[in-house]
């Protein structure tokens, strides 16, 4: 079974920006030198606990401070940005460093209605790039491929066509992933050919539904011939199962306020999240995120994620290690989340 990492940039309240970056690095280094396959970087926006706000910015970051390992976004928002744009920019990434990027692409917005405006600009971009979404993926294809795309101009204009491309002699281009957490995403993927990741971190519902669609709608294409999936899941690894809980658990109260709508900080620290006294609704939400997560010890989790894999038919999970810290944690590190993967890769490769 093949590992990976996705990466929100997690910042606990003990961390600033800069901090929560050096544990990035240090945290890609260690799946790099693990032999994990890829390692994905989200895209979400004023959130107080996430630094992942431009996947193109990070993936460069860490490429000059990695080797081998596959970097991707996890995804791009393509609604918030021009195609041409994320077409350049991922371009770009993989002429600087060929065969190691991926491009994943998701619909949502990755912030509140508020936010997504203020990033679309005083454009008037509205509602119809959700809408447009399907189209918005082919033109970013097509323009990131090395024969770029043709745009019919108005016959006044004096040209019959124009040539538009993401970068002038592209030799290769990243691989797409469409990134879903509903059978929209399901049937889309499959309609088009993209290999798809279903965010079973996030949602943890109806994963078999969708990638029984997306298998059995699948139409061959450019990008793969046959279908090609995997999943997501959170996770939390250490010595004891109760270690692991307890790092496991500012995560998901973090989430528990999400989802019944209190406003959100940093990332609390272990000793922090064990003070709280969630509301018997906040608690049920902790309790069935803790039941989608991988938790316990490195032979317990190994299992949890061999059971995983079987269950869905596939034959890679991308981990999110989402551990928090004790007080007294050097910031600029996230031990929690490199010892998941570190235990991980003993028990697995």
């Amino acid at each position: 079974m093949q590992l990976s990492v996705l990466d929100l940039v997690s910042v606990r309240s003990d961390q600033t920006t800069s901090d929560a970056l050096a544990a990035t690095v240090r945290l890609a280094q260690t799946a790099d030198r693990l032999g994990y396959t890829r390692y994905w970087l989200a895209e979400h926006h004023n959130m107080p606990a996430v630094a992942a706000t431009s996947p193109p910015v990070l993936i460069a970051y860490l490429a000059a401070q990695t080797t081998q390992i596959r970097l991707g976004s996890g995804g791009v928002m393509l609604p918030n940005h021009a195609p041409l744009a994320v077409a350049e920019q991922f371009a770009l990434l993989e002429a600087a460093a060929p065969g190691r990027i991926d491009l994943g692409l998701g619909r949502a917005p990755g912030s509140d209605p508020v936010t997504s405006i203020a990033l679309r600009g005083p454009a008037g971009r509205d509602d119809s790039d959700i809408q447009n979404f399907p189209q918005y993926l082919d033109e970013v294809a097509a323009m990131m491929s090395p024969r770029g795309v043709r745009v019919e101009l108005p016959a006044h204009l004096g040209r019959p066509d124009y040539i538009l491309k993401a970068t002038p002699v592209a030799t290769g281009q990243p691989r797409i992933w469409l990134l879903g957490s509903s059978m929209y995403s399901a049937h889309l993927a499959a309609a088009k050919g993209l290999p798809y990741v279903f965010a079973h971190h996030f949602s943890g519902q109806g994963t078999e539904e969708a990638l029984e669609v997306y298998r059995s709608d699948f139409q061959p294409s450019d990008h793969t011939s046959v279908p090609v999936t995997f999943l997501t899941v959170n996770a939390s690894v250490a010595a004891t199962r109760a270690e692991a809980e307890a790092l496991l658990l500012p995560n998901l109260q973090m989430m528990a306020r999400l989802r019944t709508g209190q406003p959100l900080g940093a990332l609390d620290l272990v000793e922090d999240a064990e003070a709280l006294r969630p509301s018997p609704q906040e608690q049920r939400i902790i309790d069935a995120g803790r039941t989608k997560s991988i938790v316990g010890t490195p032979a317990e989790a190994a299992a949890q994620l061999r059971a995983l894999a079987e269950q869905f038919g596939v034959d890679e999970v991308m981990v999110n290690p989402v551990g928090s810290a004790h007080r007294g944690t050097d910031p600029a590190t996230a031990p929690a989340r490199e010892t998941t993967i570190e235990l991980l890769a003993k028990e697995l490769f």
